[in-house]
């Protein structure tokens, strides 16, 4: 072979070789999306029917622009976010506060933790017959929430305006039968938290939930006495099942909910009545 054919031979690998190189990396570079696609994660949430799946459509958003989907899976009763996190039905909710969830796990030995913050909604005494606590008179007839946790939070707001009085030493679990003084011997009504707010045009007055109170169609005007904001042991909470708290995800899925445009969003559809707590 002549030098020239040799010289030729070379710089014909060389530019073979510096094809295949080009090529490799353009599909490298190509396949470097893919990989990212790949990270990306798509998890169930269980909501609250209402106000909330207005606010959780842009925590969608939010966390859409991070790589994960989110699909909201809405309830209309507060026993059933647990169960289905529990088996595996949704991969987290947004919904309670830790008493409630302490009394969902004693009682059915749910395997659930919080993960983040999201808001409180201070629960209210609500009246269409009286403009303050002064008038309600001797056997009255006040509603209240029949779960364990919101009831014991609804009878301390009848012990903070003097309407009742609770034996020393009772916990946020407060039932009727914890009632040791009863002043103006008022009548307790356990209703279901998603009806007692329904029921207030028979009733003296009732407790409602904020988030119930709303549904309703009851406003600030009709609330007569409140539990108070700071240090609230109330707040709601993302929860997921124990074990899944580490997970990149769940880091994801807080930070779609604790930012400012989420809280933009709860201010305008919960007008005030609800705060954001993280």
């Amino acid at each position: 072979m002549n030098k020239k054919t040799s010289a030729t031979s070379n710089l014909t690998r060389r530019a073979s070789l510096a094809a295949i190189a080009a090529s490799t990396f353009a599909l490298v570079a190509f396949a470097a999306p893919v990989a990212s696609f790949a990270e990306d994660k798509s998890i169930k949430v269980g909501i609250m029917s209402g106000e909330d799946e207005d606010v959780w459509r842009v925590v969608t958003a939010e966390a859409a622009k991070k790589g994960l989907t989110i699909e909201t899976v809405v309830f209309n009763d507060y026993t059933q976010p647990n169960e289905a996190l529990e088996r595996g039905e949704v991969d987290a909710n947004a919904f309670q506060h830790k008493p409630y969830l302490d009394n969902q796990v004693s009682q059915h030995g749910y395997h659930i933790v919080p993960v983040g913050y999201t808001a409180v909604w201070p629960i209210g005494l609500y009246s269409k017959k009286h403009k303050a606590i002064s008038e309600i008179a001797d056997g009255a007839t006040i509603g209240v929430p029949n779960d364990p946790s919101n009831e014991g939070r609804a009878l301390r707001v009848l012990q903070n305006e003097g309407l009742i009085k609770l034996k020393d030493g009772t916990g946020i679990l407060a039932t009727v039968t914890d009632i040791t003084e009863n002043p103006k011997n008022v009548e307790i009504k356990e209703l279901d938290a998603g009806v007692v707010g329904r029921a207030i045009d028979d009733l003296d007055a009732a407790v409602v939930n904020t988030d119930w109170a709303l549904k309703a169609g009851l406003s600030a005007s009709d609330r007569i006495a409140q539990e108070p904001v700071a240090d609230n042991p109330y707040r709601n909470f993302i929860a997921v099942k124990q074990g899944s708290e580490n997970e990149a995800w769940v880091k994801t899925l807080v930070s779609s909910y604790q930012n400012d445009t989420v809280k933009a969003e709860f201010d305008k559809v919960y007008k005030g009545t609800g705060v954001s707590a993280y």
